[in-house]
């Protein structure tokens, strides 16, 4: 059922994340500016749709990659997904992860009037990485990611969307609330606060202990 608040105690994964997915539409520059300074998890890959003009999008991953503490960059074709990065969708090609974790590239029909597809990329990602997945809907004008957040709440995995009332471009948000009835809705400042909280976790927890090379020797 999904959560209309700004309480994000209950909203802990309880396990590694291994990735974050993120679609956003209109407005999307902006909004995701306030966030890229909470991206900082070490052990969680990142990855990003937008909705931009070709000619927009070097531009935007300038303006982005300054406030983000990771290295953020467009993602290539057969690239290995890595934590500790975040990647751009490029414009023209959908955008999706293989069962080998590394990233595709790939032609076809536009979707929801959109390519590169939040909801192709989503669906990778749910059949890839299964309850090590988050995905999150912000700002936008049509219904892509609404299908693709159903189906990564279907996975058991935690699901989030920007609370309309307060996004540039309500439409996107409000079909991904009614379709995917996600984990929770919330303003951007508190997604951006989980995702600060996240990062903050999984830097304190204890490095693996190294195992002993002589154990089991005869």
């Amino acid at each position: 059922m999904s959560q209309a608040s700004d309480d994000i105690d209950l909203l802990r994964p309880g396990r590694d994340i291994d990735a974050v997915v993120i679609g956003a539409s209109a407005g999307a520059l902006e909004t995701l500016q306030a966030l890229m300074p909470h991206l900082r998890c070490r052990t969680t890959a990142y990855v990003l749709v937008m909705h931009l003009p070709a000619a927009s999008v070097d531009e935007y991953v300038v303006r982005l990659n300054a406030l983000c503490p990771l290295p953020l960059r467009l993602a290539q074709d057969g690239e290995p997904v890595r934590p500790g990065m975040v990647y751009v969708a490029p414009a023209g090609k959908h955008l999706v992860v293989g069962h080998d974790e590394s990233f595709e590239l790939v032609d076809g029909p536009l979707v929801n009037y959109a390519r590169p597809s939040i909801d192709l990329l989503f669906e990778s990602a749910a059949d890839t990485w299964g309850r090590r997945t988050v995905g999150i809907i912000l700002t936008g004008a049509n219904a892509d990611g609404a299908k693709g957040l159903k189906e990564i709440g279907a996975a058991g995995v935690l699901t989030l969307v920007q609370d309309p009332d307060g996004a540039t471009a309500p439409y996107m948000p409000l079909v991904a609330i009614r379709t995917a009835h996600p984990s929770a809705v919330l303003s951007l400042s508190a997604i951006a606060r989980l995702l600060e909280a996240w990062a903050t976790e999984e830097a304190a927890r204890p490095p693996p202990v190294p195992s002993d090379p002589r154990s089991g020797a005869a």
